[in-house]
């Protein structure tokens, strides 16, 4: 069970427990599926990409000698993660 993805499709979900999602009243709610699964789905590229960055303190040393050396080590990372994985 994606819960991000519930979260995100089904705002009014507040908490889950064994599977069942509930709402603020402590009603359960029911899960459209379907809109779960397009979620995920078109957000695939989203876990993969946080992994693959270098890390904020890197990429800010990466702009910090970008700025003093004129380079573009910086854009140069971000712009391989985003080539390597693409949102499609």
């Amino acid at each position: 069970m994606d819960y991000i993805a519930i979260h995100k499709t089904h705002p009014e979900v507040i908490r889950i427990e064994n599977d069942i999602a509930y709402d603020i009243n402590g009603n359960k709610v029911t899960i459209n599926q379907a809109k779960v699964d397009e979620y995920i789905s078109q957000n695939a590229h989203v876990r993969p990409r946080a992994m693959a960055y270098p890390s904020v303190q890197d990429q800010l040393d990466m702009q910090y000698h970008d700025a003093v050396n004129g380079t573009t080590t910086w854009k140069d990372a971000i712009a391989k993660v985003k080539s390597d994985i693409p949102k499609e």
